[in-house]
């Protein structure tokens, strides 16, 4: 059997930071606790990458291409079943790169390409949302409601977008010292996919809404 190629140093050095920043973070690391965690000269490092705003910016672009594709998957969104399996996949992401979102106020505040980006991201995932509704709309899995006004629809998944982003500040204030250890990801991920259905199922049809609680009752998450 072929030995794999060892990973490139900058692919090592990419890594390494978000696990750090991911843990502690990106406030809380600096490139000499990078460079020691990797054992690499600082050198090594800024001849990579020549500062850590260059690291930043590096995973957020990797980052934001992968969420942009996932997105984009909206449109293949169904029904409720489909909807659970987006939303907690959305979560997924955020919590591989948890570090933009646990630090977001001051990454933004600091950094101009997540300033400018950002607010783009979120216009995206709101009309991914909106995507959603209206095709749950119009679908297998109708409303009884109301959510026939633009204006309610957009609010609607306005609110499901706040949750979406800050859901795991609202994990870390409950629990600083716990809740972005990895050993809580999948509690934390299906708590937020939960809350984010939740401000659906009202508007559900019976059969629909009987769904979706079975769907969440099918996982075991802690104090969902």
């Amino acid at each position: 059997m072929a030995k794999k190629a060892p990973r490139r140093t900058a692919e090592r050095i990419l890594l390494t930071t978000l696990d750090l920043f991911n843990r502690y973070g990106e406030p809380n690391v600096s490139t000499t606790m990078i460079s020691s965690e990797l054992n690499i000269s600082p050198g090594n490092l800024y001849y990579h990458f020549p500062s850590k705003e260059e690291l930043i910016n590096t995973l957020f672009e990797q980052f934001e291409t992968e969420l942009l594709e996932l997105l984009g998957a909206a449109e293949g969104v169904r029904d409720v079943e489909d909807t659970w399996f987006f939303l907690h996949s959305l979560f997924e992401m955020i919590w591989q790169h948890r570090f933009l979102y646990r630090d977001l106020n001051h990454l933004l505040s600091r950094n101009r390409r997540l300033e400018t980006h950002f607010p783009v991201i979120l216009m995206r995932k709101r009309t991914a949302v909106r995507a959603i509704l209206d095709t749950l709309v119009d679908g297998t899995d109708r409303v009884h409601v109301t959510l026939e006004e633009d204006r309610t629809r957009n609010a609607a998944a306005a609110t499901m977008v706040v949750v979406l982003t800050y859901w795991l500040s609202y994990e870390y204030v409950l629990n600083p010292r716990n809740a972005m250890e990895p050993a809580n990801a999948q509690d934390a991920l299906l708590r937020g996919a939960h809350h984010v259905m939740s401000m659906l199922a009202p508007y559900l049809q019976e059969d629909a809404r009987a769904h979706l609680l079975a769907l969440i009752s099918a996982y075991d998450a802690k104090d969902i």
